[in-house]
């Protein structure tokens, strides 16, 4: 068993990593008539690609991977209870979400400090902070100057990375919307 398929197994189980690890389009192609050439010449990814596992993360797995980045975050309650509206909490939110910020701050080389996750109090919809899609930002100079720079302008304030994320300077943050963890 290889190493990706090993950790494969013990992250999903033995059906669910054969399953993943099946060759993918070229297959289903073959299997319904499909030419080797037109096999070949498909724009589906290559079977090698690993699939994005779309985790949630706990608090602490969280702020292990921001404190591991040198990402820094406050609370104006001084606390991580998700259920508390001044608090500051990373519980449930998405592994690719925290991949974006670490991402943001290792492209743009500024200072990240977070002020909002996924505590109650924020907008709700499928994309939201509860749901672990959104991330507040501080407002600063670097991280100012880099995201209106160097992603495109959507008008109202917002900007889009070339990966589809979308940045939205409010008031006194920047809210962001990670669809995807910006090319980590």
């Amino acid at each position: 068993m290889t190493p990706t398929r090993r950790a494969l197994t013990a992250l999903l189980g033995t059906a669910a990593a054969a399953a993943l690890t099946l060759t993918g389009a070229g297959s289903a192609q073959a299997a319904a008539g499909a030419s080797p050439a037109d096999v070949s010449r498909s724009s589906a990814p290559p079977a090698a690609a690993a699939p994005q596992l779309l985790a949630k993360l706990t608090h602490a797995q969280a702020t292990a991977k921001f404190r591991g980045a040198g990402i820094t975050w406050t609370s104006s309650g001084g606390c991580s209870d998700r259920n508390t509206p001044t608090c500051t909490s990373f519980d449930g939110l998405r592994s690719q979400t925290a991949d974006g910020a670490v991402t943001l701050k290792s492209a743009s080389g500024c200072a990240v400090r977070l002020t909002g996750g996924t505590e109650t109090g924020h907008a709700s919809g499928t994309y939201s902070h509860w749901n672990g899609y959104k991330l507040d930002m501080s407002l600063s100079s670097c991280l100012d100057n880099y995201i209106t720079g160097t992603f495109t302008s959507i008008g109202g304030s917002k900007w889009k990375s070339g990966s589809g994320n979308v940045y939205y300077r409010e008031g006194n943050h920047w809210d962001v919307t990670y669809y995807n963890c910006g090319g980590c």
